[in-house]
């Protein structure tokens, strides 16, 4: 039996070594000092990209979104000075990619605006910026009130309904609103407001994290062994059968296909990690597949999507309402921007129709290039790869399943985006993590943000990594 502060009870002081309690002291100071200093150059990218834009599109420096930024920047190290109080140990550069993402996302986004000619109060990127400090509080009032991440296993079946709730909110008449053909949003009059569906993943995943910690003896010891693999019992498929049965009526009824694969796909590789049976894994890509198969014979707004996938360049597909258009457009985007880019507010990328939230993506490889997407793509996956770290380093088993299943929840997200903006996969309609505009989906963010900050100082705190390194 160990105490969650020192070494084992009833153990002499003496055993621990001698540097022990000069690690505890200084090691979370050098954390944090490379946090800030991280910051500080992701402050200073994000400053340098707003300055480019308005120099290359305006020809001049409007100081106005410059100080808006800079009040932003201050919430940041707001979040970065409560963290030495209250998460010492956390990791140090989550806090830093997540800014650098938003930032470039905030400066892209009032480069379209300027395209458009709508650079005032009421502008996106503007809004966007607004969003950004409600999500970054939300970040930081989810480090304070959540001092330890075992509370969250309490609440599993509450997450889980919470998470029903949400996903069926845009499906109350007066509440649910209807755009871009996907009914996904509430709003009150003719404003969608907010995508209750993004803080939903993350109910789901609490749910999914403390419902397999439960039931994982069943779930990955019985079965019957063919071609190699052990297969559940036809029992034990209830869970996956009920998480496919809700990915399937999302499609049918909220119109939402990359939804439908991302809650699906969460649930299919925290199941995979809690149980290491493949079979699972082949059955649940079998289920999904079938699904979505017979959804694109049957369901006209399925059936576009692949049609749009498959023959973009076919003149009749590409003039048709709801048709490749948007998809043609913003991959001549991408070639334009060639290898380095034409340079920020140098391109067109108002050419594609909503540049500043499904496409942003292409309006980024338009004037940063591909050097500059494959930059971006490469803070993704550092993003994920803390994630996974901080999941995999934890001592309980609740832990370690939700910190696996809020980075995978982001790289999910952004493979079916990116995938959908260069063909790789059907166009889904998600916003991309961090950069595209969407207010939910920036608090949903930041939130995770915030677990996994939580999460990795919970890990670090565990006595036996901090003596054994």
């Amino acid at each position: 039996m160990t105490d969650q502060s020192g070494p084992a009870v009833g153990a002499p002081r003496s055993a621990a070594p001698p540097t022990a309690s000069v690690r505890r002291i200084r090691m979370p100071q050098k954390l944090r000092n490379l946090e800030l200093g991280l910051l500080l150059v992701a402050c200073i990218i994000n400053a340098g990209a707003i300055v480019l834009v308005q120099l290359g599109a305006l020809g001049r420096v409007d100081t106005q979104l410059v100080l808006l930024g800079a009040g932003l920047s201050a919430l940041v190290f707001g979040l970065h000075i409560c963290m030495r109080f209250v998460a010492r140990d956390a990791d140090p550069f989550l806090l830093p990619i997540a800014t650098v993402l938003n930032g470039l996302g905030i400066a892209m986004i009032y480069r379209i605006d300027i395209a458009f000619g709508d650079i005032g109060w009421e502008s996106a990127a503007v809004r966007q910026i607004a969003w950004s400090a409600i999500a970054i509080i939300g970040g930081i009032v989810t480090i304070i009130v959540i001092r330890n991440h075992r509370v969250l296993f309490r609440y599993t079946y509450l997450s889980g309904l919470l998470a029903i709730v949400l996903l069926l909110l845009p499906l109350v008449p007066g509440l649910g609103r209807q755009v871009s053909g996907a009914r996904v949003w509430i709003g009150f009059g003719d404003i969608a407001t907010f995508q209750p569906g993004e803080i939903a993943k993350i109910a789901l995943a609490v749910f999914f994290a403390g419902y397999l910690v439960r039931n994982r003896d069943s779930l990955s010891m019985v079965g019957t062994r063919f071609l190699g693999m052990r297969f559940p019992r036809a029992r034990d498929l209830g869970p996956l059968l009920v998480v496919w049965a809700l990915s399937m009526a999302v499609i049918v009824f909220q119109r939402d296909l990359g939804t439908a694969l991302l809650y699906f796909g969460l649930f299919l590789v925290m199941l995979y990690v809690a149980t290491s049976r493949l079979s699972w894994v082949v059955l649940g890509l079998t289920l999904f597949f079938s699904g979505a198969l017979i959804a694109s014979q049957t369901l006209d707004y399925v059936n576009g999507r692949f049609r749009n996938w498959l023959d973009a360049f076919n003149p009749d597909v590409y003039s048709a309402d709801g048709g490749s258009y948007q998809l043609v457009q913003g991959l001549f985007g991408l070639a334009h921007g060639g290898l380095i880019g034409s340079g920020l507010g140098e391109g067109r990328p108002d050419i594609t129709p909503v540049p500043q939230s499904d496409y942003i993506i292409a309006s980024l490889g338009e004037e940063l290039g591909l050097a500059g997407i494959f930059a971006i793509l490469a803070l993704y996956v550092l993003f994920v790869a803390r994630g996974f770290r901080i999941g995999f380093a934890g001592q309980d088993d609740f832990g370690k399943l939700l910190g696996v299943g809020l980075a995978f929840v982001v790289a999910l997200q952004v493979f079916i985006v990116v995938g959908g903006v260069t063909r790789v996969i059907p166009l889904t309609g998600l916003t991309t993590p961090f950069l595209a505009a969407g207010g939910s989906s920036l608090v949903a963010n930041w939130i995770i943000v915030g677990l996994l900050l939580r999460l990795s100082d919970t890990v670090r705190n565990h006595p036996r990594l901090v003596i054994d390194g």
